[in-house]
């Protein structure tokens, strides 16, 4: 077995050399051991120092295209290399490289396709109480949301499967790590998490400069797979909230209209009620629309992962062409 450990880089001459030799190149379970930096559009010289670290494999993006980008783009280079399974692991050193073997010995033991390292936010030492708060608020929403087990949504430090790899795609570009768990519980794979052990940080995060923005984008990223996923109850659960506000409202003027008010008064309260109502029953088609919709994602869905499979095997003939 072929064990491929991918670490997305952006301008990180610095600290990409100690990654790439931090991380262990005998792994058990595994024959063979390969690195895979990619250079998500670096200006300065990554990708020259991870090759002199020895990085086995460098994939350099013409132009930087956000860490989601970088990561699917790790995923298929270590798939045609013929991966059979993938650790994802931070440039910056977060992760205490060592825990690979800890990583993917879910894997290896045929309980998981997707491990996530649980780097424990809830007492870890160099985060603020604001940021470990909400760490935990995330993580449990993303539990909801998809259905797993995963105290630790944001971790970056994940092993995956072939297939696990295969079957997941990435809609945004600035991080994957919840979109690919709510994806992951919605396609009903195996999905576990293992503690793992973390080094302090050498500099501050370059995702998200901000919490409020961070909360932001993580908030609509879980909402937006939410609504791709299970489309039908998002959209119902909107329309039945605005057909409660705006059933109160209409009764609460046609109680007013029947007590002691003149005809004229409260026509707030109805117009209100009928943009509510409307509402409702917009929301309601919305639900139907989208959840049709959904049928064809899915279809469009296993038409790529054919292609996935069709370029993987394609690049494993290739690889093999090469070497005979």
């Amino acid at each position: 077995m072929k064990l491929v450990i991918q670490i997305p880089a952006w301008d990180e001459e610095e600290q990409i050399a100690a990654a790439v030799r931090e991380l262990p190149r005998q792994v058990r379970g595994f024959s063979t051991v390969e690195i895979l930096v990619v250079d998500d559009g670096s200006t300065d010289a990554t990708s020259r120092v991870a090759r002199e670290a020895g990085a086995d494999h460098v994939l350099r993006l013409g132009i930087h295209r956000g860490l989601a980008v970088a990561w699917r783009a790790g995923l298929d280079r270590a798939l045609a290399l013929g991966a059979d399974v993938i650790v994802s692991t931070d440039a910056d050193r977060q992760y205490a490289a060592a825990d690979v073997v800890t990583l993917v010995e879910p894997i290896l033991k045929g309980e998981a396709e997707i491990v996530v390292g649980n780097r424990g936010v809830a007492t870890k030492a160099d985060f603020s109480p604001g940021k470990r708060l909400v760490q935990r608020l995330g993580s449990w929403v993303v539990r909801r949301a998809s259905g797993t087990d995963v105290p630790d949504a944001t971790s970056g430090f994940r092993a995956l499967t072939r297939e696990a790899a295969l079957r997941l795609n990435v809609y945004t570009r600035m991080t994957y790590t919840t979109e690919t768990l709510i994806q992951a519980g919605h396609k009903n794979m195996a999905v576990r998490s293992v503690r793992v052990g973390t080094n302090p940080p050498v500099r501050p995060s370059r995702l998200f400069r901000k919490t409020s923005r961070y909360v932001l984008v993580q908030g609509a990223n879980i909402l937006r797979m939410s609504a791709l996923y299970k489309p039908l109850p998002v959209f119902l659960g909107l329309s039945a909230i605005l057909f409660v506000l705006g059933s109160g409202l209409f009764g609460r003027y046609l109680w007013f209209l029947a007590t002691r008010e003149t005809p004229g008064a409260h026509l707030q309260s109805l117009l209100l009620a009928t943009v509510f109502l409307v509402g409702s029953f917009l929301s309601f088609l919305t639900g139907l629309l989208a959840d049709l919709i959904s049928i064809n994602r899915t279809l469009l869905e296993e038409i790529l992962l054919r292609q996935r499979r069709h370029e993987a095997a394609r690049g494993a003939e290739d690889r093999d062409d090469a070497r005979g």
